[in-house]
């Protein structure tokens, strides 16, 4: 394992991915789990996401969540952005991190945005335009990027095609988004290796979903090949829309869990990680799919007594 990375960059999307995908939760509920999370070592949180109330009403308390909770110096918080409005509410908020989406594939995009992956590619130019002026940063995150629940697979190509216009017009980072758990370990190595032959010294973000229950399996592909920034959802929290019953999101603590194992440095205090996953399950109501927050660490013992 001695060439995997000394140590990976974590982005928690819980309190954005995982709530927006979950019935809507209190905002005070909302707040004490960002500052539980802020309390972890985790250095980077997806803190909201603005949107129109009506499309996501999960998201619908935005900026009287972010305005409550503590920040954490040590902590770099961000916000996703569907559009030119939301990028002006997160800029006007004080962030200084935003993320948007696009997908790979038209169909999907047109069902998530109701307009082409050409068109919102568009809009994200002035995004981008509309951050830089504002000195923020910009990343562009291309969903679908391992396959589509109405096209099925999407062609490396395609992918490579929608990443390199969103870098063309000044996006700062890059992330693969694996909407609806369609990666394997060897599509992963294609579209990264792919990727890092068209464009080297661009930042690569990794988000993996563990909708069949290769997301683990994904992210140890991802490491081979250097990759060093991954997302994680506290407990798994969050669903998958397009394939009911499934998981969503992996597991911060599980990927904590298992990286720091091959000594591979996170920053994370995985007991406060699994306090915060177990927060996270209160404030839901519902059992989250994390087996470490069901089992615990590895190293944790019982009395034989």
């Amino acid at each position: 394992m001695s060439d995997l990375p000394e140590r990976l960059s974590l982005r928690e999307v819980g309190p954005r991915d995982g709530l927006q995908n979950e019935d809507p939760v209190p905002t005070a509920a909302k707040v004490a789990l960002i500052d539980a999370l802020s309390r972890t070592g985790v250095g980077r949180i997806e803190a909201v996401s603005f949107v129109r109330p009506d499309a996501i009403p999960q998201m619908a308390d935005a900026d009287e969540v972010w305005r409550a909770i503590t920040p954490n110096p040590d902590v770099r918080y961000s916000a996703l952005v569907p559009n030119l409005r939301g990028a002006g509410r997160a800029l006007d908020a004080g962030f200084r991190e935003i993320e948007v989406v696009v997908s790979a594939s038209d169909t999907h995009n047109r069902k998530n945005v109701n307009r082409s992956t050409e068109q919102s590619l568009d809009e994200i130019a002035a995004i981008i335009a509309q951050a830089h002026t504002a000195g923020a940063t910009v990343q562009t995150i291309v969903s679908t990027a391992w396959g589509c629940p109405y096209e099925g697979d999407v062609p490396v190509d395609r992918v490579l095609a929608v990443a390199g216009r969103a870098l063309a017009d000044g996006a700062d980072t890059l992330s693969y988004g694996d909407t609806t758990g369609m990666a394997t370990p060897s599509r992963v190595t294609r579209l990264v290796g792919e990727t890092r032959s068209a464009h080297p010294d661009v930042p690569l973000n990794l988000h993996f979903h563990n909708t069949r229950g290769t997301g683990l399996a994904n992210v140890l592909a991802a490491l081979e090949l250097g990759v060093s920034d991954f997302d994680a959802s506290v407990g798994g929290l969050g669903g998958c829309p397009y394939a009911p019953g499934a998981t969503g999101n992996i597991a911060t603590e599980e990927l904590v869990h298992m990286v720091e194992d091959m000594g591979v440095a996170t920053g994370v205090d995985l007991e406060a990680m699994i306090a915060a996953a177990a927060e996270a399950e209160r404030i839901v109501g519902r059992t989250l799919p994390s087996q470490v927050l069901r089992a615990g660490p590895r190293t944790r013992t019982i009395s034989a007594n």
